[in-house]
């Protein structure tokens, strides 16, 4: 048994297809054939049912492979601790988050503190966050929505209102507070399924047994505001957006929505069983004792909606 079989098998496992995963991996399959049938002889076990070229994991196959990722993925871990600690000194720390906006003035804030880090940030939504969390492909991830592998842990690092925006001269322009029955016949600017602002948006109707009427969905939810501002509909922003982005544009009216928990949770999750580099480590303890806070401006036209007094941000320890 080598380390080349056990990669062989990962990937024959992954697709069940033994021509898909010689492609992948650049060998012919009746090498590929070979080198299982070998793996299996030095197991004394027999891993897939097979069907032709396409295969089936057997109960044997699933309890080696569930070693194998183990085995596979510490040694990947190794290679990368070594090269991150002969590269950069401190290492390597990767982030996805929804918004780009939410973790610039953290980020921005780490990078000061520890400037010989190499941070890498992607944008990602729920459903490709809780991927690359599984596959190890980031070692955190700002959410704004639940993750929920069994392997992950997860911190609140802020929860704040969300808002309703309207452009100028709308009915709504000037209101203290509103419904969702009353918006029911809104045309709202949206995020498409996956992101959070669409969970948020179709839960608060659902709750009221209705469905919202979109008038765009989109896959970039820094554009919402400028969106409405150009009169398209309204939508659900929250807060830090608000203050983000009223200093030098994007004139909207904000409007406090009625409705048990219009907020978001952002959370801050990994997976507890990814190799963290000693960048990745400073990382958290740089998030968790550091308040999730953005810059405050001055208060927007329309409908008194504000922030509030600051929350207690700091985290809570699990």
């Amino acid at each position: 048994m080598d380390l080349l079989q056990l990669r062989y098998f990962q990937t024959v496992a992954r697709y069940e297809h033994i021509s898909r995963a010689a492609e992948e991996l650049r060998i012919a399959q009746p090498s590929l054939s070979r080198a299982i049938a070998r793996l299996e002889a030095d197991l004394g076990a027999t891993l897939f049912d097979r069907q032709g070229r396409r295969v089936r994991l057997n109960q044997y196959g699933v309890i080696f492979l569930r070693h194998v990722d183990r085995a596979l993925s510490e040694l990947d871990d190794g290679r990368r601790a070594v090269r991150e600690a002969r590269d950069t000194g401190l290492g390597r720390v990767s982030v996805a988050s929804e918004t780009l906006l939410t973790v610039t003035p953290l980020l921005g804030r780490f990078r000061a503190a520890h400037p010989r880090a190499d941070v890498r940030l992607y944008q990602s939504n729920a459903e490709e966050m809780d991927r690359r969390l599984r596959a190890r492909e980031v070692d955190f991830c700002v959410a704004s929505q639940p993750l929920t592998g069994t392997n992950f842990e997860s911190v609140e690092l802020k929860r704040e209102e969300v808002l309703l925006a309207v452009p100028y001269g709308h009915w709504l322009d000037g209101r203290e507070r509103v419904t969702i029955p009353e918006l029911a016949d809104e045309p709202f600017v949206s995020t498409r399924v996956g992101h959070w602002q669409r969970a948020l948006l179709d839960r608060l109707f659902a709750a009221e047994g209705l469905t919202p009427l979109l008038s765009c969905e989109s896959d970039e939810p820094a554009a919402s505001q400028d969106m409405i501002s150009a009169g398209l509909g309204i939508g659900l922003i929250p807060a830090v957006s608000r203050q983000a982005g009223t200093e030098t544009r994007v004139p909207v009216a904000w409007v406090h929505v009625d409705a048990p928990d219009c907020h978001r949770v952002l959370t801050l999750v990994w997976n507890r069983d990814t190799y963290l580099s000693e960048a990745a480590l400073k990382f958290r303890e740089f998030t968790l004792n550091t308040p999730f806070v953005t810059r405050h401006l001055p208060e927007p036209r329309g409908g008194q909606a504000s922030d509030g007094p600051a929350p207690a941000d700091a985290p809570r320890r699990l």
